[in-house]
């Protein structure tokens, strides 16, 4: 797209296939990543993740236009989408590859995102600390295809996914 400056956000939260949908139905968000970040080995496989052997986060990335969605409207989505007080994963996903974590990319990144976390935890919505970590980006390693768009594609076990908890948290903590 000519002229526009796009930019890029990662955020980790638990299962990426359930981290896709709510940027990618968003205005501005030109396309949504599944893949890997935070660890030690180069171009891991989704097994070599899987086994927490590798250090690296599910994550997505996230190519948006600033013009028409902001960073800071990306980590409010973020945090829709997530369980903050839960440091060793997500809903029914457990484990250092599921943790909740906004990988920042600059200092005005992370001043949005310290901002926002600070008024999270006083908004009294959680009787837990919020316990996100906002961490410096680091590569960003795409997964495998069968992981993108997931839920486009595989409709009906995303659905499953969502049921395992996350869906109804999300309803009580923020509908």
């Amino acid at each position: 797209m000519e002229g526009i400056n796009l930019e890029k956000a990662i955020f980790a939260g638990g299962c990426f296939w359930c981290m896709v949908k709510p940027f990618d139905t968003q205005p501005g968000i030109e396309k949504v990543v599944s893949g890997y970040t935070g660890g030690t080995v180069a171009n891991p496989t989704y097994e070599q993740v899987a086994s927490h052997t590798t250090g690296h986060t599910e994550a997505v990335e996230i190519t948006y236009d600033p013009s028409t969605i902001s960073y800071a409207q990306l980590v409010e989505i973020y945090w829709r989408q997530t369980d903050p007080t839960d440091a060793m994963g997500q809903f029914q996903d457990r484990g250092d590859s599921y943790r909740p974590v906004i990988f920042v990319s600059n200092e005005a990144e992370r001043q949005i995102a310290e901002a926002s976390k600070a008024k999270l935890a006083a908004s009294g919505r959680f009787d837990k600390p919020i316990v996100t970590q906002i961490e410096d980006a680091q590569p960003f390693y795409p997964a495998e295809a069968e992981h993108q768009d997931f839920y486009k594609k595989n409709a009906w076990r995303y659905a499953i996914e969502e049921q395992g908890g996350r869906e109804q948290f999300i309803h009580e903590k923020w509908q």
